[in-house]
């Protein structure tokens, strides 16, 4: 199986660690008063409790070792501890105070990128949803809002107190004893290379790991989506394997990730016990020289083991920052991706007085490789209901889709009442067309529900009506929960016959000006079809209407047939008008069917 990305066939633009600092950056700029509450609180937490107070163990023990009127050194020894208790509790309530601000804002903030993510990503063009899988595309939503936890997670948990605690720690030690203050700057410098060369090293494993987590996954998303198929073609070992291969890739690709974070960690750990000991070695030397009194000892062990801990954490910083940025990098690529299809700067609402439809010399391929439509020339009028038929892969589909702009055409113009459908905005030209899909896909929500995606203002009554027209409302009221019975995951929990008419009701819900049947009663019984026939006959009343299909007994009474071939109109006019030419492709097609049913399957 190929990498997503590569059998996508979309380009990508290249995605940095800053780029997805940016996206970060954009969102969290909303909370900055928050964001710098923490960054006090943690600056105070820190020194506090990390840089003070160890002062005064300091002070304490050096009373304790000095002192020989133990009982006159109660005293002072209890105003020490006092200063300590203070410290320590200002620690405590800037540590909580840091804690609650910072869980709010992670989930606010987390919130907010992932809300984004899914308003560019739904975005994208169709070619583009056609080009991904949906698992994919949902695990990098979710990765893109973790990772900005993690990152944040070690900054402001981790290397932000690390960098206080080095200053206020340099500055303290350097009254006591310069000496010490360049020891710890030496070993934060080769802690921080040292780290900075492994991440870097194993950042591309990071980023590679990602990727092949979105290929498992993708995997795994395609093969249960289409587990029916896989159960009736009894090929469940031929996906296990073909799925075990895309997993066994990712383990190789976590184990090669944390073998050299293991190494890491080995460097850092040795090199952490050498430091330790020439500190230590230095400290004892001047204690024998009477330079270092016993609570100088303490507070350079409280000092040492603090700091062992924070750097320690500064390679956890590095790794997770790389890592972060492997899994939000495929998201932040889809944010930086211009979408396909958008409207103009200056686009305008379109206005649908009469529903004049033109196709003026259009052309179109995908990828600019497969030509579709060649040049294709038509003019639907007001109220006119018009069929299109060909063979299968004629263009017809194609032709819906432009007009619908899911695609932009290559060449020529596509207009509704003179406006150019490249010049209005895309969502008044969606709310103008009722389009009712071969295969419609519900939402896993209740009938009710799919239902009111027409018209989501609808009142019950209105519901009602549009599934009574549709011949929904029987087989509804037989379900326990009637109309809120919820219908699974694309609506898998009805026959194929029954969604199409639940999306039927749907369009009659929506009743725009333009109506567009693809197929729509191809999944239906004879009975279904003669019924759904008359509240088609209703719905179209008015509209102007384009009906794609195969079963040519369903578009007898079309205004007018058009015929399309090659990317091409070949031929048009009525049944009879066209049933006449013999020579002619649509006779063609008459002629090959058995009671109007075409034997060719829809584009």
């Amino acid at each position: 199986m190929k990498d997503n990305k590569e059998s996508s066939g979309i380009q990508y633009p290249r995605v940095t660690v800053w780029d997805v600092i940016k996206e970060f950056f954009k969102v969290a700029k909303i909370y900055s008063r928050g964001f710098s509450l923490v960054l006090i609180t943690t600056t105070i937490m820190t020194v506090a409790g990390a840089v003070v107070a160890p002062i005064y163990y300091k002070q304490l023990f050096d009373v304790l070792s000095r002192s020989t009127d133990f009982a006159g050194s109660v005293p002072q020894l209890i105003n020490i501890i006092i200063y300590i208790f203070v410290f320590n509790m200002i620690w405590w309530v800037t540590f909580s105070l840091r804690n609650f601000t910072m869980a709010r804002l992670q989930a606010e903030t987390m919130n907010k990128l992932r809300q984004n993510a899914y308003d560019y990503l739904i975005e994208h063009s169709y070619a583009f949803f056609s080009n991904n899988f949906g698992g994919s595309l949902v695990q990098r939503v979710n990765r893109f809002m973790r990772s900005f936890e993690r990152v944040t997670d070690r900054l402001f948990f981790e290397l932000l107190p690390m960098l206080v605690k080095v200053v206020g720690i340099c500055i303290v030690l350097w009254y006591i004893k310069p000496i010490f203050s360049f020891f710890i700057i030496i070993w934060m410098l080769i802690f921080f290379c040292i780290s900075l060369f492994f991440s870097r090293w194993k950042r591309p494993y990071d980023v590679k790991s990602a990727a092949l987590e979105s290929k498992a996954t993708a995997a795994l998303a395609d093969s249960l989506s289409n587990h029916t198929t896989i159960q009736m073609f009894n090929r469940s070992r031929h996906e296990s394997s073909l799925f075990s291969n895309a997993n066994t890739s990712h383990t190789v690709s976590m184990i090669d990730k944390w073998t050299i974070a293991n190494i890491v960690d080995a460097v850092q750990a040795i090199f952490n016990i050498f430091v330790e000991f020439t500190i230590f070695y230095f400290a004892i030397k001047y204690w024998g020289m009477g330079m270092l009194s016993i609570g100088t000892f303490v507070l350079l062990q409280i000092y040492v083991i603090g700091l062992m801990d924070n750097f320690w954490g500064w390679g956890r910083i590095m790794r997770d920052v790389y890592e972060s940025y492997g899994d939000a990098k495929e998201m932040v690529e889809i944010i930086k991706l211009p979408h396909d299809v958008k409207d103009m700067s200056s686009a305008q609402d379109l206005n649908v007085s009469h529903g004049e439809i033109k196709l003026d010399n259009v052309v179109f391929s995908f990828n600019k490789e497969k030509s579709v439509l060649n040049g294709i020339i038509l003019n639907i009028k007001p109220g006119e209901r018009v069929g299109l038929i060909g063979p299968s892969g004629a263009g017809k589909s194609t032709l819906v889709r432009l007009l619908l702009r899911l695609y932009d055409v290559d060449n020529g113009t596509i207009t509704i009442d003179g406006q150019d459908i490249s010049k209005v905005t895309q969502g008044s030209l969606r709310d103008s067309i009722s389009f009712v899909p071969q295969d419609p896909l519900l939402f896993h929500r209740t009938l009710k529900e799919n239902i009111l995606y027409g018209k989501t203002d609808a009142t019950d009554e209105q519901v009602v009506n549009a599934a009574k027209l549709a011949h929904c409302h029987q087989f509804i009221t037989t379900f326990p929960s009637g109309y809120d019975t919820y219908v699974g995951e694309r609506g898998i929990k009805l026959s194929g016959g029954e969604r199409q008419r639940v999306a039927i009701a749907r369009a009659i819900l929506k009743n725009a000006p333009i109506l567009i049947l693809d197929e729509a009663t191809s999944s239906l019984d004879s009975h279904s079809e003669v019924l759904i026939q008359d509240a088609l006959d209703t719905l179209m009343r008015g509209k102007t209407v384009i009906v794609i299909a195969h079963r040519l007994s369903t578009i007898r009474k079309m205004n007018r047939i058009v015929v399309i071939d090659h990317g091409k109109v070949i031929e048009e006019g009525s049944h009879d008008e066209l049933i006449a030419n013999n020579s002619g492709l649509y006779a063609k097609l008459w002629s090959l069917q058995s009671q109007g049913f075409i034997k060719d399957s829809e584009e």
